[in-house]
């Protein structure tokens, strides 16, 4: 009861301030700061990935080039949940802005790595602090803004994902060219500094009950979960690369995958703090947008990998526009997410957004996978625009929805929840399509090319491509166009559930959504009035 009144007198204060006051400025300088490191988690891995051979090249350690990568990965994704949590029960403010200081702290020791060891060692750090910047970015933004307002900022949040996408790629090449490759990682200090202080100074989260805090950490299933992702995420990283999907490390890996998930999920339902909170996924909407997350990153970072290859093997693009080759297909994803979130705003209805999006991602999989040799870049560009329409209906769509259906003092692991599943999509999505990619390529290329280039014949670039032999050169164009083939048709058969699963999307009024009727709508999602509440307090 003594939330409640608290919560309701904090709702009278704030809400004469609404409109274009004081408060609503502060919201604008808050979300400016949140752009800011959301930009610093989704730039990074494209802008290193443009300087690796030069840092290659200077720190030597070419059999573990891999690990700069894969050690960012791997803690990124085994600490989200882990992240969220810690906002649900010591204050968002806080766990966020420690998050940006680690992921400085480790840009900062990066640059200054003298050997390749060290430097894996420190992108772990770094991608330990990238875990909690997504997480935190959404949660706040959960916190400040209610649903049925969520939806004006979506496109804001699509458009720094493709500006990254597409400015990372040719800011990596500009940096190491003139500055040197360690600025690669020390551009993101005076960065993080301007959001950092911005956020000090400016963010202003309403008061709740921490009560959860006084419940001791849940060490033993934030392990098991760290474990499980951990494997999960090697199995799809070094499966049919670095180690044969049926060899005893990959076999084992899943062992101790699956071993420590069923653990994790026996200590969740004993622990009094639990990491992921399981009640959160009797909500059918949380589930399906959970399922639906996944199959977006699958979907989104499949076709991030396969569409530049296809261009730059087939289409002779060159590969320092790498990130331009995307351009239709991120453009189309951010104006979409644009007049997504506009007309949620507008209507509170959002039911409708997901099976569009659902029904257009299997349709611009299924065009892509029909590319050939023959496909020019416009008609390529117009299918990558459908796919990217799918995905603009869906990006930011499942976030809202998945926030709007848990409680206030969940919203940390949901937030962090939804984010982990659409990791784990684009790992299995990489790592799936990359199988089926490689190996479709390899069997053309022993048919038609024979065996001399079928090792290297699904890395080659368009330099290299030049110097083959013309028959050569049609072969593994021809055995590209196969591979394609195959994984963007995979892509459309997963598409499929997603498009299935957003049928059952219960259209639950948005928290905040109706000022003339404020008792219902309070009550109407499936958090507590006092929670809406609180939401409409800032």
């Amino acid at each position: 009861m003594a939330a409640g009144q608290e919560d309701g007198q904090a709702t009278k204060k704030a809400i004469p301030e609404e409109p274009d006051g004081p408060k609503q400025r502060s919201v604008r300088v808050v979300l400016l700061a949140l752009m800011i490191a959301m930009l610093l988690a989704m730039l990074d891995n494209m802008i290193i990935g443009t300087a690796m051979p030069t840092i290659v090249g200077e720190l030597g350690g070419l059999e573990h080039l891999s690990w700069v990568v894969t050690a960012y990965t791997l803690a990124t994704a085994a600490s989200t949940p882990i992240w969220g949590k810690l906002g649900d029960m010591y204050g968002r403010k806080g766990v966020f802005l420690t998050a940006i200081v680690i992921f400085l702290i480790g840009s900062a020791l990066s640059g200054m790595a003298q050997d390749m060891g060290q430097l894996i060692g420190f992108r772990a750090v770094q991608g330990l602090g990238a875990g909690g910047l997504m997480v935190g970015v959404m949660a706040i933004i959960g916190d400040l803004i209610p649903p049925r307002e969520r939806g004006k900022y979506q496109g804001m949040m699509a458009g720094v994902m493709a500006l990254a996408m597409i400015g990372g790629p040719l800011v990596g090449g500009t940096i190491t060219d003139h500055w040197g490759w360690r600025w690669s990682f020390y551009i993101n200090l005076p960065l993080g500094a301007v959001a950092l202080a911005m956020l000090t100074i400016v963010l202003h989260l309403p008061k709740r009950d921490r009560s959860a805090a006084k419940a001791p950490i849940d060490y033993l299933g934030a392990a098991l979960l760290t474990v499980g992702i951990t494997s999960i995420v090697l199995v799809t990283t070094w499966g049919g690369t670095e180690y044969a999907w049926d060899s005893a490390v990959i076999m084992e890996l899943v062992a101790i995958g699956v071993v420590s998930l069923v653990g994790f999920l026996f200590v969740e339902t004993k622990a009094a703090a639990p990491v992921i909170p399981l009640h959160i996924f009797r909500s059918r909407n949380f589930t399906l947008m959970s399922v639906i997350g996944f199959i977006v990153g699958f979907v989104m970072f499949g076709a991030v990998l396969f569409l530049p290859l296809y261009q730059q093997s087939v289409q002779g693009a060159s590969a320092t526009n790498s990130g331009l080759l995307l351009l239709p297909m991120l453009l189309s994803m951010m104006i979409v997410s644009l007049i997504a979130g506009r007309v949620t705003t507008n209507t509170g209805k959002y039911k409708i957004f997901p099976i569009i999006g659902g029904a257009l991602m299997v349709v611009g999989l299924f065009l892509l996978a029909q590319m050939d040799t023959g496909t020019s870049r416009l008609t390529s560009g117009l299918y990558m625009a459908v796919l990217g329409a799918g995905m603009g209906f869906l990006m930011q769509i499942t976030m809202l929805v998945a926030q709007n259906s848990v409680e206030l003092k969940d919203m940390g692991v949901a937030s962090s929840s939804t984010t982990l599943f659409r990791t784990l999509g684009s790992s299995f999505g990489v790592a799936i399509m990359g199988a089926l990619f490689t190996s479709r390529v390899q069997d053309e290329m022993t048919a038609r090319g024979g065996s001399a280039v079928t090792k290297q014949s699904a890395q080659l670039d368009a330099a290299s491509l030049a110097k083959l032999p013309e028959q050569v050169r049609e072969a593994y164009q021809l055995a590209v166009s196969s591979g394609t083939h195959a994984a963007f048709l995979l892509g459309a058969a997963v598409a499929v559930i997603g498009f299935v699963a957003a049928f059952f999307v219960k259209e639950v009024p948005l928290k905040g959504a109706g000022p003339a009727k404020p008792a219902a709508d309070a009550g109407a999602g499936t958090g507590t009035g006092s929670d809406a509440k609180v939401v409409e307090a800032v």
